[in-house]
């Protein structure tokens, strides 16, 4: 079954990092990054762009409006995501436990399968 496990962190926090905590925790990243591709869990994943890069888009009634920033006001922002194949739901909380993070969470959230696309 195939999970995102979506990286939430405190912008802030990391830019408050010595260029050594910042680059043990890079590589602590690039550890875990490299044992669940060679475990053959890895599907995707990647680190996003400042949250200032963010566009959020919203529609009612025909209406399109476009914020500048993320889609809520909070602390912690979305930083990253993987996207893994594994055998269940408890495995994929196991590595989502394993995530380097500080005072960040992960969600983890079953990808909903809808098979073929018309067409």
């Amino acid at each position: 079954m195939r999970y995102m496990l979506l990286i939430y962190n405190d912008p802030a926090e990391m830019a408050a990092m010595t260029e050594e905590e910042g680059g043990r925790v890079m590589a602590d990243y690039f550890a875990f990054t490299r044992s669940i591709a060679e475990s053959g869990e890895l599907l995707a994943g990647d680190p996003l762009q400042d949250e200032t890069t963010a566009t959020t888009v919203r529609t009612a009634g025909g209406t399109v409006a476009l914020t500048d920033g993320p889609f809520a006001e909070t602390k912690e922002v979305l930083g990253g995501y993987y996207i893994v194949d594994c055998a269940d739901i408890d495995h994929a909380l196991a590595l989502a436990a394993r995530i380097p993070m500080g005072t960040g969470c992960v969600e983890v959230r079953p990808i909903q399968e809808l098979g073929e696309m018309p067409g």
